[in-house]
């Protein structure tokens, strides 16, 4: 870690670029989702929520292996590991007629994406640490972010002119090409003296370390509960938009616009972070997530949608405040961690991606006719984040008297 930090423009460009293939694997199949489930033999249209949510499944499960792994033998090796894993699940989503095989690639490759996901943040916190690590991260979710602004008409580009299964290919291609330009330019960050010794008692270990710390844990379960209420939109977006609304042709471009808002708010809480600090920020964007979900609420308590417009506003509101979530909530969970960056980081993601899951199968499962139950998993989760934060901040403030 520096005592003076350094900033560093290809080192978080790399990064933005390896946690963006995570990004553009699950967004770019947006659009192709129903021609999926057709081409599968999928008669009810629900499951095709689940090549979106599976995948965090893997994300969560891989974060386990990966980042202990590479405390003890180095972050560039596990990247490759990682990708390696990623191309056979890939292969195995192209050529599978079967739907529940192509369930299992999903999980398969977002196993292999945990390696990238997990290893960029515990790159950025064995070179950063406390708000200006929140900064770096922020900055680096902000490009990342920027991905599913593009990803959906990436992926019906290759949908209209090929084929679903050459979104597979194009993502794979791209992959391949970020990881050259990790292999030849950035420099291992774990030196010799910092690794830990392998063992079978590694994760064991490690994870007494991570819940001996309170508030990692803490803000790790609100970390879980945002990006399950989040994750529902993603599985959900497509058919909200093409069968709620009667909008397919325009949803990449709805899409885009509520990712962009969540670009644009992580982008300056980068501004905003080193000044007023991580915990602050997020929560006070976590009493406004909560209170956008509420004013829905009670507004369009009868189930019947808004207009477009209307809908599309109180997206933006929400997923603003998510932005400035993101990437606070995580630098706040691994500020304690910086001693065992990788588990650290994959015990976050673990935790924070299985509680996600089954809120997001869960609430989805309600999404058919009507936008609402969305908000009210909003809100039932931001009130439960909210209450974990007054929490912390009570304790903070008792520890100070």
């Amino acid at each position: 870690m520096q005592n003076q930090p350094v900033f560093k423009k290809e080192f978080i460009a790399l990064m933005a670029a390896l946690m963006s293939l995570v990004a553009l694997s699950i967004d770019a199949l947006l659009p192709a989702l129903p021609n999926i489930g057709e081409s599968l033999g999928v008669t009810n249209l629900e499951n095709n929520q689940l090549l979106i949510t599976m995948i965090f499944l893997g994300l969560g499960f891989g974060q386990l292996v990966f980042g202990p792994l590479s405390d003890s033998f180095g972050r560039k090796p596990i990247v490759y590991i990682g990708f390696f894993i990623f191309i056979i699940a890939s292969i195995i989503c192209v050529t599978t007629k079967s739907f529940e095989m192509m369930i299992f690639g999903r999980v398969l490759q977002g196993i292999g994406l945990s390696s990238p996901r997990t290893i960029a943040i515990a790159m950025i916190r064995d070179n950063y640490s406390g708000d200006y690590m929140a900064k770096v991260l922020s900055i680096v979710v902000s490009f990342f972010i920027l991905v599913p602004t593009i990803a959906p008409a990436f992926g019906l580009f290759f949908m209209n002119n090929f084929s679903w299964k050459a979104i597979f290919n194009a993502n794979l291609i791209i992959g391949l090409l970020i990881v050259i330009w990790f292999w030849k330019r950035q420099p291992e960050t774990i030196k010799e003296e910092n690794r830990v010794p392998f063992s079978l008692r590694l994760f064991i270990d490690g994870t007494k370390t991570f819940f001996k710390y309170q508030e990692a844990v803490a803000f790790t379960l609100v970390s879980g509960f945002v990006t399950g209420s989040f994750m529902v939109y993603l599985s959900t977006s497509q058919q909200i938009f093409e069968q709620q609304y009667g909008l397919g042709k325009w949803f990449p471009y709805l899409f885009a616009s509520t990712a962009i808002a969540v670009g644009s708010s992580t982008f300056m809480n980068s501004q905003l972070v080193v000044k007023y600090g991580s915990f602050k920020i997020a929560y006070i964007a976590l009493i406004a997530y909560l209170a956008v979900s509420i004013l829905y609420i009670v507004l369009f308590f009868s189930g019947n949608n808004p207009s477009i417009y209307v809908l599309i506003t109180f997206f933006l509101m929400q997923f603003f405040a998510i932005g400035l979530l993101f990437g606070n909530l995580r630098s706040l969970a691994m500020q304690p961690l910086g001693h065992i960056a990788g588990i650290g980081s994959a015990i976050n993601g673990f935790i924070s991606t299985v509680l996600a899951v089954p809120i997001s199968i869960y609430i989805g499962s309600f999404v058919k006719t009507s936008v609402l139950p969305l908000f009210i998993g909003f809100a039932v989760f931001g009130l439960m984040s909210l209450a974990v934060l007054f929490y912390v901040k009570r304790k903070r403030n008792l520890a100070t008297v």
